[in-house]
């Protein structure tokens, strides 16, 4: 067995422990003792981005917010199904990520930070969204691991009415806001239809195309 390798760490802001391991060709992503990510697993990241950014059809110059880059795969399947005049802003909240994105894991999203219709915002994705108003043909939050089973507490304010307003109100008309989660969640599902959108619960596997375990989609349509 190939042991894991220790390559950086990262201080998040409420002070726990962001790490980076490498075994072979694989990476982590880990939060103390929770892994948030894996680079062998990443089918329903990429369908993340290719649902949401299918549904807002063709447009001239669309704007795509990505809430959390982890390893990059939803920027490069968004890049990947966009047009040449679209642009993609990512927000991140801990720097490291990025820099690990520039660097060890540069390969696995394709180098998607050096397309020039990308822009990174090293901040926290909820701030950017309530400075925000009719901006974005798609906002698609892959922040921790879901409404309900989240890592930071502080992340609890995307996902509760408050949050989801701010998103409401940070999209175009007729834009679509998508989030990533590990598990069904059927209070998340009111609270966005109490916000005003129309609800879809799109089920996915974890490997894609290769199965896995079943995680959730939500596509949030603005009217």
């Amino acid at each position: 067995m190939i042991p894991w390798i220790l390559l950086d760490t990262a201080k998040v802001p409420d002070g726990e422990e962001l790490r980076l391991l490498q075994r072979g060709a694989e990476f982590s992503i880990r939060l103390s003792n929770n892994e948030l990510m894996n680079s062998r697993v990443h089918g329903s990241e990429e369908a993340l981005a290719e649902i949401a950014i299918g549904k807002i059809g063709e447009r001239t110059r669309p704007r795509i917010l990505i809430g959390g880059l982890g390893m990059g795969f939803t920027l490069r399947a968004a890049l990947r199904v966009i047009g040449p005049e679209a642009r993609v802003v990512v927000a991140e909240l801990v720097p490291a990520v990025v820099a690990w994105n520039r660097g060890w894991l540069a390969s696995v999203s394709n180098h998607s930070l050096e397309d020039s219709r990308v822009s990174i915002r090293e901040e926290d994705v909820a701030s950017l969204i309530k400075s925000e108003r009719s901006t974005y043909d798609a906002i698609l939050l892959d922040v921790d691991n879901g409404p309900e089973a989240l890592t930071r507490k502080a992340n609890e304010g995307l996902y509760n009415l408050s949050g989801l307003g701010a998103a409401y109100a940070a999209l175009r008309p007729r834009s679509v806001l998508a989030a990533w989660s590990a598990e069904r969640d059927g209070n998340f599902t009111q609270r966005l239809r109490k916000t005003g959108f129309e609800v879809n619960e799109v089920h996915v596997r974890a490997r894609g195309a290769r199965g896995g375990a079943r995680q959730i989609i939500w596509v949030a349509a603005r009217s």
